[in-house]
């Protein structure tokens, strides 16, 4: 089957894809289902706990995208097996043996969503690698669009009222994360890897300061390993992508926002103010033409 289009809407639903053909959905909406946990959604309406959301990524194109993507909004989509072999391959292949511990607590750093670990056959554990997990977040609410296939097997139009909140997800509470556990594993001279979709690094590439986010090095402590989502005949799948690098004070630029390069003129910001000062009504258009 050929990529099925792609609009302002749900792209996958408890690990099912929106293809226009509506039976396998139906079931899966029934049972609440994640395949990527193996279990029951984990992510709950706020007004209603017992009903799951099981929205696992989103159509968006946003102002750098020149089409609708879909967008992975739940980190849970980021744990197909792919991920965990990537990891293995890319930063573990010297290790002779690896487990996964899930939620541990780094004291002043919070917790790591994921530590590969490796030990001797005393079982003391020899070496560790840190990965967190960071998917995207909305404005608004596409559920609307979860209801109208429960309803009807069909979305009811091509647009959502919904928007991908970059940077809140990704300038501000990624790198926050970044900072705070960068420093801590920057001190112990490890490495601390940051699991996204390709689409964050091209969305900070151009809302922030990139300079020195560069190619993978092993030397640096904090890296971005990105996926892209891959239409494989029937389903969406993860796809390895690039790996980036970065210091703490790459990091420190990136939370500064933009290159000073692309910095608004203060003539360009007073026009923007005419502008928004125009649309609320507190200003008169016909006072500031000269200026628009």
């Amino acid at each position: 089957m050929n990529e099925p289009h792609i609009d302002k809407f749900p792209t996958e639903v408890f690990g099912c894809p929106y293809t226009g053909q509506s039976e396998k959905l139906q079931s899966v909406l029934q049972q609440q289902y994640c395949k990527f946990i193996k279990g029951t959604c984990i992510k709950p309406r706020k007004s209603e706990p017992h009903i799951k959301v099981g929205i696992c990524s989103l159509g968006y194109r946003g102002g750098f995208i020149d089409r609708h993507v879909p967008v992975i909004i739940c980190p849970q989509r980021f744990k197909e097996d792919i991920m965990f072999e990537t990891i293995r391959e890319k930063y573990l292949s010297h290790w002779t043996n690896i487990e996964w511990i899930s939620e541990v607590n780094l004291g002043v750093g919070g917790s790591v969503d994921y530590v590969a670990i490796t030990k001797n056959r005393k079982n003391k554990i020899v070496d560790f690698l840190c990965v967190e997990i960071q998917a995207g977040g909305t404005t608004g609410s596409p559920y609307p669009a979860v209801v109208d296939l429960k309803n009807s097997g069909k979305y009811s139009k091509q647009s959502y009222n919904y928007g991908i909140n970059w940077a809140n997800e990704f300038s501000k509470t990624m790198m926050q994360q970044a900072y705070k556990k960068g420093k801590i594993i920057h001190h112990w001279k490890r490495k601390i890897v940051f699991v996204v979709q390709d689409i964050a690094i091209d969305y900070l590439k151009n809302a922030v300061d990139t300079s020195r986010l560069g190619s993978f090095n092993p030397n640096l402590p904090i890296d971005f390993c990105t996926f892209s989502l891959k239409w494989n005949t029937s389903q969406w799948i993860l796809n390895f992508s690039n790996i980036y690098s970065t210091d703490i004070e790459g990091i420190n630029l990136m939370l500064g926002g933009a290159e000073v390069d692309t910095y608004p003129t203060e003539t360009e910001f007073i026009v923007n103010i005419i502008k928004k000062g125009i649309q609320d009504g507190v200003l008169k258009r016909e006072d500031y033409l000269k200026f628009l």
